[in-house]
C-alpha cells in the first residue's frame, strides 16, 4: 500500500477543455471565458465540494472558483483570461462532511426523528472548522458549535441554529480538505490578443505598387495604404521582402529560364546583398520599412511578414553554413523537388544536420530581428515541411518574451499534420475552405472546425484565393463567384484573407486548363493593377468588412449554426453573441450562374426567437427590412445583383404601453 492514501475518496475524470490529455494548450483571446467541466464523484452518498483552480503561469498562487453540479456527476465553472501569455487550470474535490451532515440532519427533522446526537455531531464539525478559519470567523463558528451542544439552549432553538443559512455559508468557506483529491494534470491555455481571433487580411506584393510599372518601393506602398484601409482590412501581409537570388531564377509564368529583366520569385530568398535579415534593395532600406510600418499603423493596418525558411543558391547561408543543407552525391546542394516539379531556385534547409542546434538558434534570431523592427505578425510558409518539434520550441521561445506575436500557418497538407501544427503553437491556420464549394462540404467542414474538439486549438483563417490558388470556381464563375466566396469567407470565419488586387479585380485567368496557377502570375513578374477600375469589388468588400466590425456575432466562430434549406444551391447559417444581443443570419447562393429560390427552415431556439411572435430581419447589404413569421421563410437570390443576404435579426417586442418595436 506504499504511496496509497485510502482516505482520498474523490474521483475526477474527463476534465474539459483539453487537447490530447493536456499535452497541448487550448487557445483563447483576452477577455474570453474558459468554461471548465469535469466528472467528479465518490463512493456512497456523501455530498462533495468541487473547485476549479486557475492561475497565470507566472503566479505561484491558485485562484479558486467553486464548481456547480450540472447533472449526472458533471460539474462546471469558468474563469476569464485577461492577460496575454499562459494560464494554468485544474480541478480539486473533497467530501463535504458538514454539508452531508446538514442534508441528513434536515431529513431526520422532517421525519420527526430524535436529533440530539446529530446536534453533537454537527457541533464537532463546526468546532473543527473554527480552528481552520481566521480569528473572527473562527470565533463565530465556535459560538455556533457551543450553542448546538449546549443543554441550556432549548432543543428547538438548537435545531434552528443547525439549519441557519449564515452558518452554512460560513462553513462552506472553511471545508475540511485534508483528503482532497487534485486532478493529476494541470492544463494550459494560451491567451492571445483579439486579432488572433478576429482579423481581415490583405495580401499585396510591394514591388507591384508603383503606378509607373517600375519596381515598387516602400514609399509606393505607403501610397497604397489608404486604398487598402478603405476596404476595412486590419492586417496587410507582404510576401518576402528580402534580396532575391539570381542563380536558377524563375522567369515569367514560372519558366526555368529567366530573362535579364525578370525579377524572380520573392520566395527565392538570398543574394550577396544578404538573406533573411536583409531587405531587397529596390524596395528601400530598413529605415524606409519602419516608416512604412508607422504609416500603416496610422491607417489602422498592422503589417504581417512572410517567414519562409528556405534559401536561394545565392543566400549567404549556402556559402557560410554548407552543413545546413543536404549535399547530393555529386557534391551539389539538394534543391527543392515535388516530382516531377523541380525548384532549382530553392534550397531547403536540412533539419537532420549534425549542426541542427546552431541552425535552430539562427532561425530564431531571424524572427527576433524582425520583432526588433516592430513586426508582430508572421505568415509562415510551408511549416509542414519542417520538424514539428522545431516549431513547438521556436514559437514557445518567441512568445515567452513576446506573447503578442501571431503566427499564421500556411500548411496546405493532410488534416493530421495541419492540426498538429495548430496544437503545438501556431496562432491561426490556413484551411481547405478554397476547395469546399457545395452546401454539404461547407456544412461538414465548418461543423468540424467549430463544434468538435478542433475548436480548442485550431483557429481557421479562410482564403478564397492566394498567389498559388486560383480555384476552378473563381476561374469560371466570374464576378458573382468572387462575391459569393468573399461573403462565405468573411462570415463563416472570424478571420479571413484575400490576395489582392487580384481578388477585388476578379482575376480568374489560369495559366492553362486544369491549373490553379494564375496566367502571368505575380510571383514571377511585376504587375501594374488598375485598382480604380469601375468593376472592382472594393466597395462591396468595404461594406462587408464594415458589417463585420459592427456586429460582434461575426467576431468569433464558436456560435456558427447551419439552418436547413430545401435548395442545395442555398446555404444558410447564423452566428450570435453569447447573450443573444446580436444575431446574424447569412444566406448565400452557391451558383454564380442562376437565380435560386427556396425555403429556409430556421432553428428558432438557436436564434433566440419565439414561435408565437413575428420578427424582423434587416438585410445589411441592401438595408431592406422584412417581417418574418415562424421558422419557414422564402428566399430568392440573383447572383448577378447580390449573391447573398446578410441579415441582422431584430426581435419583435411589445412594451407595457403596447408599443411594437425591434431589438
Amino acid at each position: 500500500m506504499t504511496g496509497v492514501n485510502g482516505r482520498h475518496r474523490i474521483v475526477i475524470e474527463r476534465v474539459t477543455p483539453e487537447v490530447d490529455g493536456g499535452r497541448y494548450p487550448i487557445k483563447r483571446t483576452m477577455g474570453e471565458d474558459v468554461v471548465v467541466e469535469a466528472d467528479v464523484f465518490t463512493d456512497g452518498h456523501d455530498l462533495l465540494g468541487v473547485a476549479l483552480l486557475y492561475r497565470r503561469d507566472r503566479d505561484p498562487e491558485w485562484i479558486e472558483a467553486p464548481m456547480a453540479l450540472l447533472t449526472n456527476d458533471r460539474w462546471q465553472a469558468s474563469f476569464r483570461v485577461t492577460d496575454l501569455g499562459r494560464y494554468r487550470y485544474t480541478v480539486t474535490g473533497w467530501v463535504d462532511h458538514f454539508q452531508t451532515w446538514r442534508r441528513d440532519f434536515k431529513k431526520k427533522i422532517d421525519s420527526g426523528q430524535n436529533v440530539l446526537v446529530e446536534l453533537l455531531q454537527g457541533a464537532g464539525l463546526i468546532d473543527e472548522a473554527s480552528r481552520r478559519a481566521p480569528k473572527a470567523e473562527g470565533k463565530s463558528l465556535k459560538k455556533w458549535a457551543d450553542q448546538l451542544r449546549s443543554s441550556d439552549v432549548p432543543e428547538s432553538e438548537r435545531i434552528e441554529q443547525g439549519l441557519d443559512m449564515d452558518m452554512a455559508a460560513l462553513m462552506s468557506k472553511h471545508p475540511d480538505r485534508r483528503f482532497a483529491t487534485h486532478y493529476e494534470r494541470e492544463f494550459v491555455v494560451v491567451v492571445d490578443r483579439e486579432k488572433a481571433r478576429f482579423s481581415a487580411w490583405y495580401e499585396m506584393f510591394p514591388r507591384s505598387c508603383s503606378q509607373s510599372g517600375e519596381h515598387g518601393t516602400f514609399k509606393d506602398c505607403e501610397e497604397r495604404l489608404p486604398y487598402i484601409a478603405s476596404m476595412g482590412f486590419d492586417v496587410l501581409y507582404l510576401p518576402p521582402i528580402h534580396p532575391i537570388g539570381v542563380t536558377f531564377r524563375k522567369g515569367k509564368n514560372g519558366s526555368p529560364t529567366a530573362g535579364p529583366s525578370d525579377p524572380g520569385s520573392p520566395w527565392g530568398i538570398g543574394s550577396p546583398d544578404g538573406g533573411h535579415k536583409a531587405i531587397h534593395s529596390q524596395l528601400g532600406t530598413v529605415k524606409d520599412f519602419r516608416q512604412f510600418l508607422d504609416k500603416a499603423r496610422s491607417h489602422g493596418l498592422e503589417i504581417a511578414l512572410d517567414l519562409a525558411f528556405q534559401c536561394s543558391p545565392d543566400h549567404p547561408y549556402v556559402k557560410e553554413h554548407r552543413e545546413w543543407f543536404k549535399i547530393r552525391p555529386d557534391d551539389t546542394v539538394q534543391y527543392a523537388e515535388n516530382p516531377p516539379k523541380r525548384y532549382q531556385d530553392i534550397y531547403p534547409l536540412e533539419f537532420e544536420s549534425d549542426q541542427w542546434q546552431p541552425l535552430w538558434l539562427e532561425l530564431k534570431s531571424v524572427i527576433f530581428y524582425w520583432i526588433e523592427q516592430e513586426v508582430r505578425i508572421f505568415r509562415v510558409d510551408n511549416p509542414h515541411t519542417k520538424p514539428f518539434v522545431f516549431w513547438e520550441w521556436l514559437i514557445r521561445e518567441i512568445q515567452e518574451n513576446h506573447p503578442d506575436v501571431i503566427f499564421l500557418a500556411e500548411a496546405f497538407t493532410r488534416p493530421k499534420p495541419m492540426y498538429r501544427l495548430a496544437k503545438l503553437g501556431f496562432t491561426q491556420s490556413y484551411t481547405y475552405f478554397a476547395w469546399r464549394s457545395t452546401k454539404a462540404e461547407l456544412k461538414e467542414y465548418f461543423t468540424e472546425l467549430t463544434h468538435s474538439d478542433v475548436r480548442e486549438y485550431f483557429r481557421p483563417n479562410l482564403w478564397p484565393n492566394t498567389p498559388d490558388i486560383l480555384t476552378e470556381e473563381l476561374q469560371q464563375g466570374g464576378r458573382p463567384a468572387f462575391m459569393a466566396r468573399f461573403v462565405l469567407a468573411s462570415t463563416l470565419g472570424a478571420s479571413y484573407g484575400i490576395y489582392g488586387p487580384a481578388f477585388e479585380l476578379c482575376e480568374g485567368r489560369p495559366r492553362e486548363a486544369g491549373s490553379e496557377e494564375y496566367l502571368d502570375s505575380e510571383k514571377y513578374e511585376i504587375k501594374q493593377w488598375e485598382i480604380e477600375r469601375a468593376d472592382s469589388l472594393k466597395e462591396f468588400i468595404g461594406l462587408v468588412n464594415r458589417i463585420r466590425r459592427e456586429n460582434p456575432a461575426l467576431h468569433g466562430d464558436e456560435s456558427l449554426h447551419f439552418h436547413s434549406t430545401d435548395n442545395d444551391q442555398l446555404v444558410c447559417y447564423s452566428k450570435s453573441t453569447p447573450d443573444g444581443s446580436n444575431v446574424i443570419l447569412v444566406v448565400v447562393n452557391l451558383s454564380p450562374y442562376h437565380t435560386h429560390s427556396g425555403w429556409v427552415q430556421l432553428d428558432l431556439d438557436q436564434l433566440g426567437l419565439d414561435l408565437n411572435h413575428s420578427f424582423q430581419v434587416q438585410d445589411l447589404l441592401t438595408n431592406a427590412y422584412y417581417r418574418w413569421d415562424g421558422p419557414r421563410n422564402y428566399i430568392e437570390i440573383n447572383p448577378h445583383s447580390a449573391p447573398a443576404h446578410i441579415f441582422r435579426i431584430r426581435r419583435w417586442l411589445r412594451t407595457e404601453q403596447d408599443f411594437d418595436y425591434y431589438m
